[in-house]
């Protein structure tokens, strides 16, 4: 069974940083695809930062292209995800999926639909 396990949430202020990080129980054909979405309070989970397991591939939203950075440790089976020059905003959820890739688009267009494993969520608050 497939199971992710995020730690490292906590409040932070603007313009610092904070790195979340996923474990993965189980790697197989069906997780290749890892990455990071955002939920805030009332709006839809978004994608933020993709990466294909396998390649290396990393993929970003124009919102956090530039300030995040999602990496891995494929012998640990981790997944990090550093978020620089945090903005202040409300409280987000940050939840760690993964799932397959899409036929032609591989992991470059991840959607919350796409995935098919999740973690339980950490939440991120950014002060002012």
């Amino acid at each position: 069974q497939v199971q992710l396990v995020e730690s490292g949430g906590g409040s932070v202020q603007a313009g610092g940083s904070l790195r979340l990080s996923c474990r993965i129980s189980v790697y197989n054909y069906d997780n290749r695809c890892m990455g990071w979405f955002r939920q805030a309070p009332g709006k839809e989970r978004e994608a933020v930062a993709t990466i294909y397991r396998p390649g290396g591939n990393t993929y970003y939203a124009d919102a956090v292209n530039g300030r995040f950075t999602i990496s891995q440790d494929n012998a640990k089976r981790m997944v990090y995800l550093q978020m620089n020059t945090l903005k202040p905003e409300a409280p987000a959820m940050y939840y760690c999926a993964a799932g397959r890739p899409l036929l032609g688009e591989g992991c470059r267009t991840f959607r919350k639909s796409d995935a098919s494993y999740w973690g339980q969520g950490t939440q991120v608050p950014v002060s002012s």
